[in-house]
């Protein structure tokens, strides 16, 4: 009997031991070393909360930047099938304003094969950072490592 019940439990625990966990597409936190600036998102659940700005309620996400407070919010996420041009599974169409509400964009949000993600801007404003009391505009793309 104990045998029985010994070899359930290691066949059990063979089982349980081989599943993997699988992480969401678009969900997370990514960052772009490079401009020190990152995403937080959920896409899926849309339940992210602004620091400091929590009056805002529950969105998709929000890119911040590191070295300033101000951030742009995502305010809706669509997740759709990949678009031919694009070698990927999925693509996510975003609205996105900045923090005050006077601009505002649509860009698309996408994992690449060599698992980096890339958020690119469609149409609207330029996303902007702050730096050294200056305006900075981000490139079309940027390329994000999730952490």
């Amino acid at each position: 009997m104990k045998k029985i019940i010994f070899a359930a439990i290691c066949l059990a625990y063979t089982t349980f031991a081989g599943a993997q966990k699988s992480t969401p597409t678009f969900k997370g936190f990514f960052e772009n070393k490079q401009y020190d600036v990152y995403l937080k998102i959920d896409f899926y659940k849309k339940n992210i909360i602004v620091p400091n700005q929590e009056i805002l309620g529950e969105m998709a996400g929000f890119f911040g930047d590191y070295h300033d407070g101000r951030r742009w919010l995502i305010v809706d996420a669509d997740i759709k099938p990949a678009q031919k041009e694009l070698e990927t599974d999925s693509v996510a169409n975003l609205s996105i304003s900045n923090d005050y509400g006077s601009e505002d964009l649509t860009a698309r949000f996408y994992k690449n094969t060599d698992d980096t993600y890339t958020l690119e801007q469609l149409d609207g404003s330029t996303l902007k950072i702050a730096r050294n009391r200056k305006w900075v505009k981000m490139p079309k793309r940027l390329v994000f490592n999730k952490k």
